[in-house]
């Protein structure tokens, strides 16, 4: 029962005199006391009634109650039997800790009060747990079988006056009830649960977000069962669905967290049967992707592709290009936050495995449906995932690799040019312009509009800016997650060059620093590729030799002079258009060059100078 309930029965004779906003707190019983110290026999949720015997002077009252309110009691309820009024200095103690405060009149027996909080209480608990139970066994005859999660969801919606969405461990969601969940919010959910889960706390997790309080609970997968206590969290950490109430689950009776935990258990089971769904994609990419690492002929490679293309693109009658991303993540130590501490090795290729499948959908889209287009194989350590693209017109070609089985590559669907010869995209070619798959590049990553159009190819940044959050805190400080991504090909024989792509693009992203880095094949043609293998003290000292004179001088003379030199080299040497920039007149800015120039020895009208600068700001 409320507090507020206790003055709507006018036989108690109950006078507010302070909370006024506390009266919504839940009452779970009550307790009569007169001594000093009663905390060892209170558990939080009481109504404390008071005879005052314990007060001898007005110091008494901050210290009784300070320990009621330490130990979570409902409220406090004084006699004025014994003293008459109220004495002011209890009434500004519990003004002072927020602590609602009632004077029971001198002709009502606490006895009376007690009575009817017990009565109260232990009806609503009743009707409480049979309404549970009915809901319960309504919920496991509705289950997830019959229309998905959705179902589920509903009835905590209409029967519980539960809002709640099922979410991906990225945030994505994936069912829900009535309005969905914006993205951002989703991933910030799943953040705070993932963070949760790898420091070891007992769900449901409770966040507050934007002054919403939430619930997050796990949903596992059900053929894993109650997790066993040796198993490391690691292992499933960024696989496992969640779902997220709108409500704050702390002060709720057990009956209603068990319903909440059969929910769970009952999207689990739909859970595995999209599991079990991704069955026959991940079989086609392992296939695939075993001929190509063995070498096997492109009409081989072909006829697999043939097969793949129908069940990765249903309903399309395009033969497609293809995409190559690999995934990995790595763990530097053992949790000591799993259960039981266990140190032992993680496979870490399905964790990519199903990470990458994740990571692949478009955030944008809820349910399953963008996700029927994904293969993902796992080898060793690693996830590879061989992504479909629509065809469209002929590229250029490139140097990945030169079509000669023409044949097999016409056989499997795959375009060729007006020669006969299969054309690809490798390396340098842009992707060909399409319809999206659904995995293409994410809305919301600040790509140019026009590209995004045009181009449903995947690129690395983008597949990494709306998940990098969530992502970040489920690895915490002992997990990496690297990623490449390769160009598109339109020919069997091309994959096993967009594989190379792939995993080198993936171990440039290693060399970066951060929890989530991906890197995509454009960034092999370019320096980009050579400054993540420089050694830590050949870059430290290269830099300090060109920008320690620089940074000096700003800060004794806060010139801005390295700020400077990024403009200018921005600006390819422009005198103009570098003061225009840093809306300085051209006098000052030759000035400052002059500077630079004089500190470090160097020429910025040489060619060498520039290059050598250019590659110390990136390398710093």
């Amino acid at each position: 029962m409320r507090l507020r309930a206790l003055l709507e029965t006018d036989a108690l004779g109950l006078r507010l005199l302070g909370g006024q906003d506390e009266l919504d707190r839940t009452v779970r019983g009550v307790m009569t006391t007169d001594l000093r110290d009663p905390s060892r026999y209170l558990s939080g949720g009481e109504l404390v009634l008071t005879g005052l015997a314990w007060r001898r002077d007005a110091s008494d009252s901050e210290p009784f109650v300070r320990i009621l309110a330490g130990a979570g009691v409902a409220g406090l309820a004084a006699g004025e039997a014994e003293l008459g009024d109220i004495p002011a200095d209890l009434v500004e103690a519990c003004d002072h800790h927020r602590l609602p405060l009632f004077a029971v009149h001198e002709t009502v027996a606490f006895a009376t009060i007690t009575e009817h909080v017990v009565r109260q209480v232990s009806g609503e608990r009743a009707g409480d747990l049979a309404a549970v139970v009915d809901r319960h066994r309504r919920l496991m005859t509705s289950g997830p079988a019959g229309g998905g999660p959705e179902v589920v969801l509903d009835l905590l919606t209409s029967d519980l006056d539960l809002r709640a969405w099922v979410l991906s461990p990225t945030g994505r969601q994936i069912a829900g009830a009535g309005t969905p969940l914006p993205g951002p919010l989703g991933a910030t959910l799943a953040g705070h649960h993932l963070a949760a889960t790898r420091t070891g706390r007992r769900a449901p997790h409770r966040a507050a977000v934007a002054g919403t309080t939430y619930s997050l609970f796990p949903i596992r997968n059900a053929s894993r069962g109650a997790v066993p206590a040796a198993r490391d969290v690691r292992e499933s950490v960024l696989s496992d669905w969640l779902l997220a109430v709108e409500a704050d689950a702390s002060d709720w009776p057990a009956a209603r967290l068990d319903l909440l935990q059969g929910v769970t258990q009952l999207i689990a089971v739909e859970r595995d049967r999209r599991e079990a769904a991704r069955t026959v994609r991940r079989r086609l990419a392992q296939e695939v992707l075993e001929l190509v690492q063995a070498g096997a002929a492109p009409a081989e490679i072909a006829a697999r592709l043939r097969v793949a293309a129908p069940v990765l693109l249903p309903g399309l009658g395009v033969a497609p290009q293809w995409q190559v991303v690999v995934a990995r993540v790595d763990w530097t130590a053992a949790d000591a936050s799993a259960p039981g501490g266990v140190p032992g090795d993680i496979a870490g290729g399905p964790v990519a495995q199903a990470l990458l499948e994740e990571i692949l959908v478009d955030p944008a889209v809820s349910g399953p449906d963008s996700a029927d287009r994904i293969a993902v194989a796992h080898t060793g350590e690693e996830a590879i995932a061989l992504v479909p693209l629509p065809a469209g017109p002929a590229p250029l070609p490139d140097t990945v690799g030169d079509a000669t089985d023409t044949d097999a590559d016409a056989d499997a669907g795959l375009p060729a040019d007006g020669d006969g010869a299969v054309r690809e995209t490798g390396t340098g070619a842009p992707a060909a312009a399409g319809a999206g798959t659904g995995a293409g590049a994410k809305p919301g990553t600040g790509a140019a509009p026009t590209a995004a159009a045009q181009d449903p190819a995947l690129h690395a940044d983008a597949l990494l800016a709306a998940v990098r959050e969530p992502l970040s805190a489920g690895l915490a400080d002992d997990g990496r997650l690297t990623l490449g991504v390769s160009a598109a090909v339109h020919s069997a024989e091309g994959l096993r060059g967009a594989l190379e792509e792939a995993r080198h693009a993936r171990r440039v992203a290693a060399a970066r620093p951060g929890r989530v880095c991906a890197a995509g094949h454009h960034e092999l043609a370019s320096h980009v590729l050579l400054l993540p293998f420089v050694p830590d003290d050949v870059r430290r000292a290269f830099t300090a030799r060109l920008l320690d004179p620089l940074r000096d001088y700003d800060r004794r003379h806060r010139a801005e002079l390295i700020e400077t030199l990024e403009a200018f080299l921005d600006c390819d040497g422009s005198w103009t258009r570098c003061a225009a920039r840093l809306h300085l007149h051209v006098n000052t800015l030759r000035y400052r060059v002059g500077r630079i120039e004089q500190l470090t020895g160097r020429d910025l009208s040489r060619l060498e100078d520039k290059l050598d600068f250019f590659l110390a700001l990136r390398m710093s």
